[in-house]
């Protein structure tokens, strides 16, 4: 099969200077060019890659707390038929945790000093079914006994009280108890029975686990106010929030985990966007310097597109092989930016300690940041976007060389040669 000498053309002047001297100022433009599109490729492989990591860890860890689904009574009452709704939440092929849950908001108190808290009342035994960290050996949750009034502090909040399983914490009801001396809030000592340790400081620093019975006693509630579900797919769960909402008895209001952290994970995406903009932008000026390689190409070769074009080659057969020229720079660089940036991405986990043993320094202190390593995932809904960009940016960089040199007069160009 003949290759057609278009393309053997355009692959030959990408090669050009190698062999001679000539041309090897425009061989270096062309390789400069090659380099900086494999560069712009990576960086933006290897940037998008640690943030798709750390929007997954530090989701995985909201979601060791927050359960998939919630389910729950207007305006913070009981629900009226818990077994009902747990039944018919159960009974949705996509749903494999239900357990009932009291969500309400109090106050923390150990002698002097007071915390605001949210107060989550869980069935210990049904607990695990919902959330990953009751799945986990999580000290104190199976004290937590009817009756008892004991707590399941997360340790950030535990931290700033000052206390320790074992000791006593006084909890304070919003809504107070109407006396003859006025309207007196409720009081209750409550026992720490252990902490809890999730990775998520909103949550570490103030949300307080007790048995929801006593959530109920201390609420003066009839019963749970509301149920949580774990699905199968965490991502399906707006889909499967829709149908609940459809299929579900009872006026009942349900939100999934996208919406109760709808602003955090709408800044993470915009931050995305933004970091996916300016980075293009790195590839976009080294795509468009092919076009000064291209131009000293097209006046290196005048002679040579002359010759062509007398020997009867077309305008669209000459503008085809730098076409061809710039299309290999473009595809070339691509590839190797790609190569380079998943290299990176997939070995993040070793690459960067080394450099932190090499410069002894430490780039996620354990102490400020959530997490001590630095995570990432590439991800094929980033990956095949910036490749087809950077390949588009390239061929547009060649199209107006490529016209300029189909325009060239073989007299002119043959004159003087």
């Amino acid at each position: 099969m003949q290759i057609p000498y278009e393309l053997a053309l355009g692959w030959r002047y990408t090669r050009a200077g190698r062999a001679t001297r000539r041309n090897g100022f425009i061989s270096f433009i062309s390789g400069a060019s090659m380099l900086g599109i494999a560069l712009g490729v990576a960086a933006l492989i290897i940037v998008l890659s640690v943030m798709n990591g750390f929007q997954k860890e530090v989701r995985d860890r909201m979601l060791s707390v927050v359960s998939h689904i919630e389910i729950f009574a207007p305006g913070g009452a009981a629900l009226p038929d818990v077994q009902r709704t747990l039944a018919e939440a159960r009974a949705h092929p996509d749903v494999v945790g239900a357990a009932p849950f009291v969500a309400s908001q109090a106050l923390l108190a150990r002698g002097e000093d007071m915390k605001g808290a949210l107060v989550r009342g869980i069935d210990p035994a049904r607990e695990a079914e919902v959330t990953d960290l009751a799945a986990e050996s999580v000290e104190g949750l199976k004290a937590l006994v009817p009756g008892e009034f004991r707590v399941v502090l997360g340790v950030e909040l535990a931290h700033q009280l000052g206390v320790r399983a074992g000791d006593a914490v006084t909890l304070i009801a919003p809504a107070g108890q109407i006396t003859p001396a006025g309207i007196v809030p409720r009081l209750k000592q409550m026992t720490v029975a252990g902490t809890f340790n999730s990775g998520h400081y909103e949550y570490d620093s103030a949300l307080v686990l007790l048995h929801h019975e006593d959530a109920e006693r201390i609420f003066r509630l009839e019963g749970p106010t509301g149920v949580r579900l774990k699905l199968r797919d965490l991502h399906e769960a707006p889909r499967v929030t829709r149908e609940l909402a459809q299929s579900l008895s009872g006026d009942l209001l349900i939100r999934d985990w996208t919406q109760q952290n709808k602003t955090w994970f709408a800044a993470v995406q915009l931050e995305k966007r933004m970091m996916f903009i300016i980075l293009t932008l790195i590839v976009a000026v080294a795509a468009f310097n092919l076009v000064s390689t291209l131009v000293m190409t097209v006046q290196d070769k005048r002679a040579d597109i002359a010759i062509l074009r007398t020997l009867g080659a077309s305008p669209a057969s000459i503008m085809g092989v730098f076409v061809v020229q710039g299309a290999m720079v473009g595809v070339i660089g691509t590839l190797g930016g790609l190569l380079l940036g998943l290299a990176v991405a997939f070995n993040i986990d070793v690459i960067v300690p080394a450099i932190e043993r090499l410069l002894h320094t430490s780039f996620l202190p354990q102490d400020i940041y959530l997490i001590s390593r630095m995570p990432s995932e590439p991800q094929a809904a980033d990956i095949v976007p910036i490749a087809l960009i950077s390949l588009v940016l390239a061929f547009v960089a060649t199209l107006y060389p490529s016209w300029r040199a189909s325009r060239v007069n073989p007299a002119e160009a043959l004159r003087y040669e």
